[in-house]
């Protein structure tokens, strides 16, 4: 083997020993400098931040219980204007036309009473008429009296002759004869007097009755009233029993509120056993553009009937004076056939209350001592409006969870965070007992 030969073998295999090292020596030394460069492990084990949850603390709060009704507006009062004779309108009010507010005792429709004064003209003559006839037929029945004594005492003393036989048989007929015919014209007189009575009778009653259906001629509003439906002007010629026009009370309105029957009745036990027409108040709302129009009111009567579609009974409350109340632009008379709520509110106590929305199930989540999440079993007593009032299971001072109950598990420790602006809303709402 030439040198050449030879320098050629060696430089091959240092070339093949050196594309083999060089790796090898460079992962080596990889290794090493990530053995200095890894961290040291920390002395102590870091936790996940504890997450933040809207908490109220509750304290009692003054509340309302209270239930929501709604119904149409009606008068308390309605009355129909109906033609009591036959006649002729002569005369009517100046403001009679629909939707004109008519004060009590204010002459509404005059009726011709011409015919009613003529015949009590008639029947006064003829009751005059009989007083002339019956003193003729008293003088005459003081001669009638006269000749029937006479006649009487000759009857006697001719039957005294008869029987000693001083006169016939006929004579005594004929005295006897004479007696019956005077006695009879007495009787005759009588009996026309006692017709004379009778009639007397029935013609003062006719007069009474002209004389009631002379007070027919005028209709006069029996209370203040709106007028509704005019069917009657002057001039016109009416029959007995027309309607002449319809109208309505205007001191008092009533509203028959439907509330279901599953409210009211625990509304009714926060009273304690009290009626609840004398103890609980009413307030008719009118729901107008961006605002709502309230009107005070008074349990007049409960309904005895349940609606079976509904499930609600009818709550009748009334409201005096509406239209007295009214103020031009802001609030409006009560009206027949408006829609409006009925609130029925209890006397205000002391409770603690809640979003109905932290409730569910019967449970609540609250943040315990430790700021850990812990479940509470809770008993509500009456829910309104998106508000409970707990009966039993929390306490004043606990933390009430109402943040999402998806983001709070049991046992998990948080933040509490006091809802400040929630906390006051629901001491407005329990206490005012609206959303205002």
């Amino acid at each position: 083997m030439t040198d050449r030969s030879f320098m050629s073998l060696v430089m091959l295999i240092l070339g093949r020993l050196l594309a083999v090292a060089v790796p090898a020596v460079f992962a080596f030394g990889l290794l090493v400098w990530a053995g200095f460069l890894k961290s040291e492990p920390d002395s102590v084990e870091r936790g996940a931040n504890p997450r933040p949850v809207r908490v109220l603390t509750l304290q009692p709060l003054p509340f309302t219980p209270r239930v929501s009704g709604y119904g149409p507006v009606e008068p308390a009062m309605e009355w129909r204007a109906v033609a009591r004779i036959d006649g002729e309108i002569l005369e009517t009010h100046e403001g009679l036309s629909n939707g004109r507010v008519v004060p009590r005792d204010a002459l509404l429709f005059r009726i011709d009473g011409t015919e009613l004064r003529l015949a009590l003209a008639q029947i006064d003559a003829r009751l005059a008429a009989l007083d002339v006839r019956d003193r003729t037929l008293e003088a005459s029945r003081a001669i009638a009296r006269r000749d029937y004594d006479l006649a009487e005492a000759d009857l006697a003393r001719k039957t005294g002759l008869r029987e000693q036989g001083a006169v016939s048989q006929t004579v005594v007929e004929q005295a006897e004869r004479a007696e019956l015919s005077a006695q009879s014209r007495l009787t005759d007189i009588a009996n026309q007097l006692a017709l004379n009575a009778a009639e007397r009778d029935v013609l003062r009653a006719e007069r009474d009755s002209a004389e009631r259906n002379l007070t027919f001629t005028e209709i006069r509003a029996p209370f203040e009233i709106l007028i509704g439906e005019v069917s009657a002007d002057q001039g016109q010629v009416v029959a007995r029993a027309q309607t002449l026009l319809t109208a309505e009370g205007v001191d008092q309105v009533e509203i028959a509120a439907q509330v279901p029957i599953g409210r009211l009745g625990p509304l009714a036990r926060t009273l304690g056993g009290l009626d609840p027409r004398e103890t609980l108040s009413a307030t008719v709302i009118l729901a107008m553009a961006g605002e709502a129009v309230r009107w005070p009111a008074e349990i007049s009567r409960i309904s005895e009937g349940i609606d079976p579609r509904t499930q609600s009974v009818a709550v009748i409350v009334t409201v005096d004076n509406p239209m007295g109340q009214a103020v031009p632009g802001t609030r409006p008379p009560l009206r027949r056939g408006m829609f409006v709520e009925v609130v029925l509110a209890a006397p205000r106590i002391e409770a603690l209350v809640v979003p109905a929305a932290a409730v569910w199930g019967g449970e609540a989540l609250v943040v315990d001592a430790e700021n850990r999440i812990a479940r509470r079993s809770v008993e509500v007593g009456f829910a309104v409006d998106g508000l409970a009032m707990i009966r039993d299971g929390l306490a004043s001072g606990d933390r009430l969870v109402v943040s999402d109950p998806a983001l709070a598990v049991v046992g998990m420790t948080v933040t509490p965070i006091e809802d400040t602006d929630l906390a006051a809303s629901i001491a407005r709402r329990a206490a005012l007992g609206s959303d205002q």
